[in-house]
């Protein structure tokens, strides 16, 4: 899958975050997220894959491109037997967030990206799109710290796994009135917060990375968006949990559902018997072989985000691969003119 996808889907997440990034910082949060669908889509049908998108654009809306259950891929097409023979490709399940953060790439913050990861049919977790309660860390501290234990005690773990003093570390956590408590044990503690609006998905995996002043990552965000955090971090060795929170009572800010017990009905409709199981990071993306990818819209912790040249654009991106046991940064020039009359190399 990684030879034959993996420059494929860099250029799926590049497309994207260029259409995106021509948006930063003019307020529009919904056409930002809207341009970069419509680039992803448009990249992503022309490789040769039998794909399905497993977390996409909203289970509830109805989102008119890379909804859930859309297929996707020139051998998904009805003509398809013209370009090649589908029943010999490998079918696959996507997850993508053309503009993760789009708030960030609104109003011209740090940390918004386009990602998306992908595996063989059924090895990603078809997340719904409820919350979810998360925890990211180091390798060192895999299977060590549990979501199951108060922050003070994985805090404790933490410090002892990494080497380091409790008020060395540094947790990210989301800004929102449901982790007003968290914070406050966080500190109290020792520990340091880094407090962001959105964007998790590139904190979670700054988890992995030496070097980020990123040591963990706490709190309740989007279900879909952990699920594309897990294949990451499963990819790298890092640790990921995660946890479905249903109950409304418990989130106070966002939709999720009417009541608790509607959610818990439509939790068990999706074949989800147990709503309160932890989830590790194998099992959101259990399959043989996962893939992340990543490209910068506005700069990050990880990546550059996207920058225009007359005539050009230079992107960076992250592909992961639990098949290769790769983390690979490309670093990428775009050419819109046959002869830019520039090329940035800085």
């Amino acid at each position: 899958m990684e030879s034959t996808l993996g420059l494929e889907i860099i250029e799926v997440v590049e497309q994207a975050a260029i259409a995106s990034a021509r948006l930063m910082g003019k307020g529009d949060k919904n056409e930002a997220d809207r341009v970069a669908v419509e680039a992803m889509r448009e990249r992503m049908n022309k490789i040769y894959m039998r794909g399905r998108i497993v977390i996409g654009e909203g289970e509830r809306d109805d989102a008119p491109m890379l909804y859930i259950g859309e297929e996707v891929g020139i051998c998904t097409r009805p003509d398809a037997t013209d370009y090649c023979n589908p029943e010999e490709l490998l079918e696959i399940d996507i997850a993508v967030d053309p503009c993760e953060g789009t708030n960030l790439c609104a109003y011209g913050q740090p940390g918004s990206m386009a990602v998306l990861a992908i595996s063989e049919k059924g090895g990603l977790f078809a997340a719904p799109d409820f919350y979810m309660n998360k925890l990211a860390a180091p390798a060192a501290a895999k299977g060590k710290v549990d979501i199951r234990k108060s922050p003070t005690e994985n805090l404790k773990i933490l410090s002892e796994c990494l080497d380091r003093s409790i008020d060395e570390l540094v947790v990210v956590v989301m800004k929102r009135d449901r982790h007003n408590e968290l914070i406050k044990e966080i500190r109290e503690a020792g520990a340091r917060v880094r407090l962001i609006s959105d964007g998790d998905v590139s904190e979670a995996i700054s988890c992995a990375f030496a070097g980020t002043n990123t040591h963990a990552l706490m709190g309740i965000g989007a279900a879909p968006e952990g699920v594309i955090s897990a294949a990451a971090l499963r990819c790298l060795g890092g640790h990921f949990q995660g946890q479905l929170i249903y109950d409304p009572a418990i989130v106070k800010t966002g939709l999720i559902g009417e009541s608790k017990e509607a959610n818990i009905e439509r939790l068990q409709s999706m074949g989800i018997t147990d709503p309160d199981r932890v989830y590790e990071a194998e099992e959101l993306a259990s399959g043989e072989t996962v893939l992340f990818a990543g490209c910068g819209i506005t700069p990050g912790t990880l990546m550059d985000g996207v920058r225009f040249f007359h005539g050009g654009a230079r992107t960076q991106s992250l592909v992961i691969s639990n098949q290769s046991k790769t983390a690979r940064f490309v670093d990428t020039i775009h050419m819109f003119e046959e002869h830019p009359r520039t090329i940035q190399l800085r």
